[in-house]
């Protein structure tokens, strides 16, 4: 794996380790923190020996969104006299920082985020696109942009109504209020909540490893159909799965898993 400045990166046995690494700064991420991070999940979407992704943030905070240096960078955008250029260049810096979200969401294989302390304002726009989303007690999720004058513009607002429905998203969005880990856990937010950090780790690590056993073809497919169906009917995903098994199903993968049920033994599959 690549050598980040903002981030470590740790693949063993399938399982890649994504870990936020700017702790003395709450892990908030700069312009080339954003771009790094979408390097990293766009090579692990490549990655065959990457089968599942734990994400994890260093320090005291799982991570702070945004930087304020980059937030307060923006007034660069003000010296442009156009106003017609001003708005375009404004306008695709906001699609920039969408799109590094969206690489986590569009990469392959699954990312469980492994949250502690604090997840705020981008921050919870990068869990949105994370598969699965596990946090310790002292965990908190605020969507920060309504204190801060603005409307959070790169992911949340798209993504967690789908995860914790719209009465409690309208909730966070208004108030940016915390929700601690019991609450999360109570709305929807995340699928378990643990007691510290290395507790935590411990038992998202042991998910991933699960994940990991499987078939990769399989997993590939299960988080596309997941994908899918959350952004269409139930008949269009119908017929998007037929499709999808009718060129996919015939796999060694399904020998594979039928012999080693009989043979009581562990599958073994290709990547």
């Amino acid at each position: 794996m690549n050598t980040y400045t903002y981030f470590k990166v740790e693949l063993e046995k399938h399982v890649a380790q994504v870990a936020f690494n700017r702790p003395e700064k709450a892990n908030s991420l700069v312009l080339s923190a954003w771009e790094e991070m979408q390097q990293i999940f766009e090579d692990l979407h490549h990655n065959p020996e990457a089968r599942v992704i734990v994400l994890s943030g260093e320090g005291k905070h799982f991570c702070a969104g945004i930087d304020l240096e980059l937030l307060m960078n923006m007034q660069q955008f003000n010296t442009m006299k156009c106003d017609a250029r001003k708005r375009e260049a404004l306008r695709t810096f906001i699609l920039k920082l969408q799109n590094t979200i969206s690489s986590i969401e569009r990469c392959r294989k699954p990312v469980l985020a492994a949250i502690h302390r604090g997840c705020i304002g981008g921050g919870v726009d990068i869990v949105s696109a994370c598969d699965m989303r596990y946090c310790t007690e002292d965990a908190y999720f605020t969507i920060k942009e309504v204190d801060m004058g603005l409307v959070a513009d790169i992911g949340t607002m798209q993504r967690l109504p789908k995860i914790i429905g719209s009465g409690m998203m309208a909730e966070m969005a208004y108030t940016g209020r915390k929700v601690y880990g019991a609450e999360a856990k109570e709305i929807g937010l995340v699928n378990k909540v643990y007691a510290d950090k290395e507790t935590m780790l411990e038992g998202v690590l042991e998910i991933a490893r699960m994940i990991a056993a499987k078939s990769p073809v399989v997993i590939r497919g299960t988080k596309e159909m997941l994908l899918y169906t959350r952004d269409h009917s139930v008949d269009e995903s119908l017929n998007y799965m037929a499709t999808w098994n009718a060129a996919m199903l015939m796999s060694t993968d399904l020998m594979e898993a039928f012999q080693s049920s009989m043979q009581k033994r562990e599958p073994v599959f290709e990547n």
